[in-house]
């Protein structure tokens, strides 16, 4: 996929620096040292003399339990630091230019493509985090893979997920990595139409029944349309794309099937704990938006 001209996304939260899984940066976990206490009591009272002052203790303590170092605001004690080194490599480091230039051509085709419909396309945010960290959903981790959650309209990725993707599930290629952001942005598209929320209404119901079969098959168009989504924007980014693209794009569709990960995983497949509709569907899905571009024609809802 050719983005070397394309602008980074800015609704992007690179958490990869963080500790313990979206802990604070040192200047806010485990509580202030005594040394820390020491130095601010003065300048607390001076501060406490004014309003402005007040304001400015307010505005330290916000900053302090999101990880920033209070003493910073009055020109002492420097920047927070990371709670652990974590040295980013070449290839990590153009992996996330990428899928940062990549969520800015999702931005572009669906704030376009639902303009038309009617609809406002608000931009979710692109998380990007190693090991583990905290969502609106609870606790993101790696060996979850890529996830979109509707509580805080963001969509969580470790970068770690491409190497599993390229070799344990044999999908490489910089577009088969494009396509799983554009599915979880498909999710987020869901949300915004209100589709998320109908059908876990009646997953719920469901569960509530006893039927995990049916919760778990109600979630398989949820997917099969995200990957529809998918293949709409990658519709709308024909100028973009290079010769084998869309066989990537497939190819990781087509990997990532219910029906192929249970072969792999168990050698035998189980067709009520599906979830995400099988291999060839996914394929089948991805490809009609792409020929369409038309968000009418991504209905696996239907029968």
């Amino acid at each position: 996929m050719r983005l070397d001209d394309e602008k980074e996304s800015s609704y992007v939260e690179d958490r990869r620096f963080e500790s313990g899984g979206g802990g604070r940066s040192s200047g806010g976990g485990g509580g202030l040292s005594f040394g820390t206490i020491m130095t601010l009591l003065p300048i607390a009272r001076m501060l406490s003399k004014s309003k402005i002052g007040w304001i400015v203790m307010i505005i330290g303590g916000v900053l302090y339990f999101k990880g920033f170092n209070p003493l910073s605001l009055v020109g002492m004690g420097g920047a927070s630091k990371p709670a652990t080194t974590h040295t980013v490599s070449q290839k990590e480091e153009k992996e996330a230019t990428f899928i940062k230039k990549v969520l800015k051509t999702t931005e572009d085709v669906w704030t376009n493509l639902l303009g038309k419909y009617g609809y406002t396309y608000k931009k979710p945010t692109l998380v990007i985090y190693r090991g583990a960290t905290h969502s609106g959903c609870g606790k993101a981790e790696s060996q979850m893979g890529p996830f979109y959650c509707p509580n805080d309209k963001k969509v969580y990725l470790d970068l770690e997920f491409f190497d599993e993707l390229a070799k344990r599930h044999d999908a490489p290629g910089d577009f088969a990595q494009a396509y799983v952001l554009a599915h979880e942005v498909g999710h987020h598209v869901q949300h915004l139409l209100g589709t998320l929320r109908k059908v876990h209404k009646l997953q719920q119901q469901a569960m509530n029944r006893g039927d995990k079969v049916k919760a778990n098959h109600l979630q398989i168009p949820v997917e099969l349309q995200a990957d529809c989504y998918a293949g709409i924007w990658a519709h709308y980014t024909r100028n973009r794309l290079e010769p084998g693209d869309i066989e990537e794009a497939l190819n990781a569709a087509s990997q990532i099937g219910d029906d192929t990960l249970q072969r792999k995983a168990q050698g035998r497949v189980m067709p009520d704990s599906f979830t995400h509709g099988t291999s060839a569907q996914r394929k089948e899905w991805f490809y009609k938006g792409f020929k369409s571009g038309d968000i009418n024609s991504c209905n696996p809802f239907r029968g």
